[in-house]
Order: C-alpha cells, then structure tokens, then sequence
C-alpha cells in the first residue's frame, strides 16, 4: 500500500552513475515504485509537492527535487558506516489538502512500524498535521518540536481551517489527544499574537524564543532529545543564510545554528520523524537555501548515525544522583549516562503505563546544578504539572 502514494524519483535527474562512489547520491536506493523489504532500511525521504495551504509562499511544491539534488551531491558522513537510505519519490498530490495529509500520514505511519525514520521534504508547513496523524496509531502520547519564527494558531478560536498559519490549532484540538508537549522553538515574539504565546504557556508546553536559543544553542539539545517528530519551517532561518521563502525575515537561526538543530535531533534515540517545509525555490539565490538545507538534512543523517542508545532503563550505565528539596518535601533524582555525559530527570508521579515514556526528562547539568541549590528546573516542574492534572 505504501508505494501506492508515491510517483518514484524522476531517475535521469538522479542516476547514481553520475556521482563518486562516496556521494550521497551514489549510497541511495530510488525508488521504482515497487515493494521492497523495509527492514532493509534506516532512513526513507519522502517528498511532499502541495502548497495549497501555503501563505503567501506559493511555490514550495517545487521544492523536493531541488532539495534532492542538492542532498546527492555530498559525501557521506563516514566510510565507515554503512547509510542505509531510499528515496521513495514524491507523495502523489491528493484531490484536496486534507487527501494529501492522510497519504503523508498513512506512509509514515508504515515507515515508523519498520523502524525506517522518514526524512519529509516538503511543500507547505500545513503538512505537519499530516506528519502528526500518524503516531495517532502508535503511542499513547508522543512530543512534538517546530522549529519556526512564528506560532502557526488560529487567532479566531471558532476559526477550523488548517492552513500554513493555523495548523497547530488543528493539532492541539485533535480528537483523540495523543500529544503531551509541543516545543514551539525560535519563535520572535514581536511576529506573534501575544496569546498564542500565553496559550502554549499555560498549557506547560515549551516556548523558546529566538534570542534565548541562540544564546544557549546546547540547551535545545535535551528538547530535542525527547522529541518524536521535529518540523522545521524555512522562515526560521535569517534571510542572509535562507533567502528562499517569500516571507523570509532578517533575524532568525543561522545556517550553523540549524545544522547544529538538526544534529541534536538525528542523535536523538526517540524521534522517529523528521520534516522541512515552506522551502520556495522561487526565492533562492544562487541556490544558496538548498544548499544549506541539504547541509541540514546531511547533519541530522549523521547524528542518526552516531545514536547512542543511552536511555536510563539500563541503569547500570548511569551514575545515580539523589537531590533533596525541601520545597517539595521529597528527592529529585538524576541519572547520567556514562557514555555520553548526557542527564535525565526522573519524575514518580502520574501512572506509570501511561507516562512511562514522559517520567524519564532529558535535561542538563546545569538543571541538577539547580536542583542542588534548591531551585526547581522549569523543564521538571511542567512536566509535574502535566502528570498531576491527569491524576
């Protein structure tokens, strides 16, 4: 059925004869169109041409081949390492938006069940919702991360359309409710409705804005560690390093900065999906955006590559540390990995088949430095707030 959706790789544009035996493009499967065995794979891109939601940036369903043939052109990040990658073409526009985020959402679903991490080219920022649909079949509650300038909510509550603008809405009233955190990074808050930023506050979610991030760049590392899916806009990007997009603004990541975004999420042993949207070649100059995103998308490839699978259930890797708050009247307890340095917090609230996934929190040391000091980090204390308003 997976195969159903796509129109394969146009193949002349993309044969591998004519790349180095070292070169992406030489070290990928086209897709012809027919089955193959799934399990054989690490990593799939998918290519999504609709732009019909799009606003005011029409001309992103041009985007993936461009993506493409810039990605094929890079080395691959070890001759050590084996990629294990296939290009499954383009999903085939649906007669309507809505048609095209069920097929988006039905092969990632079916990537996800193989363990193939599905890399989303897009088209319009609108098909994240199409990304989201399909953990609906998967896990009880799931972490989403969007990387963009600005807060996609509808500023008409009693507005349901699910364009480029508005599709978080649709998210967050999704029914069933299967998301637990939404992590809106980047944001600048002079380009946002105070209310959207009020409303993802109150309900615990994660708002980093743009200046914090870039001051503490290594601090979005354990937002990103605790992530399913990640969804980058291209706005999100300065327009001296990302010209094409029609609303490209002159403050945002830098082109060093998404890379480092983008690695922090393929090295990530939880995320299980990853997009960038809104790419509108139109607007480009000199290819400079499909060069970079294509650095992007090399970056999260070679974090996934260099996984770890440091999770605290194996806990004689870590190192154990018990810190007592009297403010709370009981212990923060922190493990750190002996691997890779890394930290989690441990909640012991809430029901524990439900959350067992959400009670272990990426964090820093800086977090347990906290802790010591009596002060409680922001990142355990929403999290606490979340288990406690579902007992």
């Amino acid at each position: 059925m997976l195969f159903e959706f796509f129109s394969p790789p146009e193949r002349k544009q993309f044969e591998s004869e004519s790349f180095s035996p070292t070169q992406i493009g030489a070290n990928i499967l086209l897709s012809d169109g027919k089955k193959v065995d799934l399990h054989e794979f690490d990593l799939a891109i998918i290519g999504v041409p609709d732009d019909r939601q799009s606003c005011k940036n029409k001309g992103s369903a041009e985007g993936p081949n461009v993506l493409r043939a810039e990605l094929f052109k890079l080395h691959i990040p070890s001759v050590e390492k084996t990629i294990r990658i296939i290009d499954l073409g383009n999903i085939i526009k649906g007669e309507t938006p809505r048609d095209t985020h069920f097929a988006l959402a039905s092969s990632v679903l079916e990537l996800i069940t193989h363990k193939v991490v599905p890399i989303i080219l897009g088209g319009s920022h609108d098909n994240t919702y199409g990304q989201y649909l399909s953990y609906q079949e998967l896990y009880a509650l799931v972490n989403l991360v969007v990387v963009d300038e600005q807060i996609d909510i509808n500023e008409d509550e009693e507005s349901n359309t699910n364009n480029s603008s508005s599709f978080l809405s649709n998210i967050l009233a999704h029914n069933p409710n299967y998301l637990f955190n939404l992590a809106q990074i980047g944001y600048q808050t002079y380009l946002n409705n105070p209310f959207a930023i009020d409303m993802l506050e109150s309900l615990n979610f994660d708002c980093v804005r743009l200046g914090l991030a870039r001051k503490n760049i290594e601090h979005l590392e354990p937002i990103l560690r605790d992530a399913d899916l990640v969804s980058i806009d291209v706005s999100s990007i300065r327009m001296s390093d990302a010209p094409a997009h029609a609303n490209a603004s002159p403050n945002g990541f830098s082109g060093e900065e998404l890379c480092q975004i983008a690695r922090y999420a393929g090295i990530s042993d939880k995320l299980t999906s990853f997009g960038i949207y809104e790419f509108n070649p139109a607007f480009d100059i000199r290819n400079q955006t499909s060069k970079l995103l294509a650095q992007t998308i090399w970056c999260f490839i070679d974090g996934y590559y260099n996984r770890r699978n440091d999770h605290p259930a194996d806990k004689e890797s870590f190192l154990k540390f018990t810190v007592k708050m009297d403010e709370l009247d009981h212990e923060i307890v922190f493990w750190k990995s002996k691997m890779t340095d890394r930290w989690w917090m441990e909640l012991p609230f809430g029901d524990k088949q439900k959350f067992a996934r959400q009670q272990m929190v990426p964090c820093t040391y800086q977090d347990y430095e906290m802790a010591c000091r009596e002060e409680i980090p922001d990142r355990w204390m929403k999290v606490y707030n979340k288990l406690m308003d579902d007992i």
